[in-house]
């Protein structure tokens, strides 16, 4: 999961702070649980310390410095911003980002109350984001195209941890968003990576979206699926009525996507549950929530269909 061979410590951030930004190293260090490719600190009431920590993570973090400061003031949420930049050192060997804070609790640690507000919300920070992107945006990497291209992932997740009972039903949204017409309209900026550690509520509803390394400009059903894996049940189809400008191709890529990123969710969880390297225990509930919401509705903008019994437990497949 990592490469470092540096031990990211908070006396390593404040020794650099010191070093580089004298006028910041009184400020509290605090670390924060989660993150992947980055550790985070933070730092004071109103700023980050993202610290890279995977092969990854450099480029991800100069993918936000370039970026966000175009993106974050036309967006209706708070989202980081970048307000320093760290250097290589003997201390650290690669470069390093001072963000601004997004105030909140992640999802993956609490929960929406407000699905209706929180549905509104999600569509008018996507409406604003997806707009068509310049030609020196970033494409997709490792997620961005069509559905097609992600099936032999889809195939080792779906082996990991469906639980028989409902794998027909799981198989067949994933059949029918790889049958979809592809995206035909202009790149436009998509988020790329939604899902519930990377957004932030307070007060019920969404307050924040973070991290934005993944970000690239693309087909929007990426960030779509996100009407399933972060909105509450039965909000995704107020989520594309405000949202308003999906087509049913578009929806029907963006509920297998949701499947997909649910899928990988539990597999995180049970990673974590096992004690493995890069697990997230509290990932498994959220993506099995997930997937209980793609499967309540019959992929037309998200309406509810029949009720069908929540399932639970862990993986049936091996």
């Amino acid at each position: 999961m990592t490469d470092s061979e540096f031990e990211i410590t908070a006396d390593l951030v404040r020794g650099l702070l010191r070093e580089q930004h004298p006028d910041l190293a009184g400020l509290a260090v605090r670390e924060v649980a989660g993150g992947w490719d980055n550790q985070q600190w933070c730092l004071g009431d109103e700023l980050a310390v993202r610290m890279p920590r995977t092969e990854r993570a450099p480029a991800l973090q100069r993918k936000e410095r370039r970026w966000l400061p175009l993106l974050a003031p036309r967006l209706p949420l708070p989202v980081p911003h970048p307000v320093r930049v760290g250097e290589p050192s003997t201390r650290f060997p690669k470069h390093w980002t001072i963000m601004t804070w997004v105030p909140g609790e992640p999802l993956d640690r609490t929960a929406i109350s407000r699905g209706g507000h929180a549905a509104d919300t999600l569509a008018d920070f996507l409406k604003a984001l997806h707009v068509a992107a310049p030609a020196d945006a970033p494409g997709p990497s490792d997620r961005g195209a069509h559905p097609s291209t992600y099936t032999e992932g889809f195939d080792h997740f779906f082996r990991a941890v469906v639980p028989d009972g409902i794998a027909e039903e799981v198989r067949a949204v994933w059949d029918d968003a790889v049958a979809a017409p592809a995206w035909e309209g202009p790149p436009v900026w998509v988020h790329g990576d939604l899902h519930p550690a990377n957004v932030v509520v307070s007060g019920g509803t969404l307050a924040g979206v973070i991290d934005f390394g993944d970000l690239f400009a693309g087909d929007p059903a990426w960030d779509l699926a996100a009407a399933w894996v972060i909105l509450p049940e039965g909000a995704a189809a107020r989520f594309f009525d405000a949202y308003a400008r999906a087509d049913g191709a578009t929806v029907r890529r963006a509920r297998g996507l949701a499947a997909l990123k649910s899928l990988f969710l539990m597999l995180m969880g049970q990673n974590g549950d096992r004690g493995l390297p890069g697990g997230k225990p509290a990932w498994g509930p959220a993506g099995r929530a997930a997937l209980d919401r793609v499967l309540s509705t019959d992929g037309r903008k998200g309406v509810a269909s029949r009720q069908r019994p929540r399932f639970s437990g862990r993986a049936a497949r091996t």
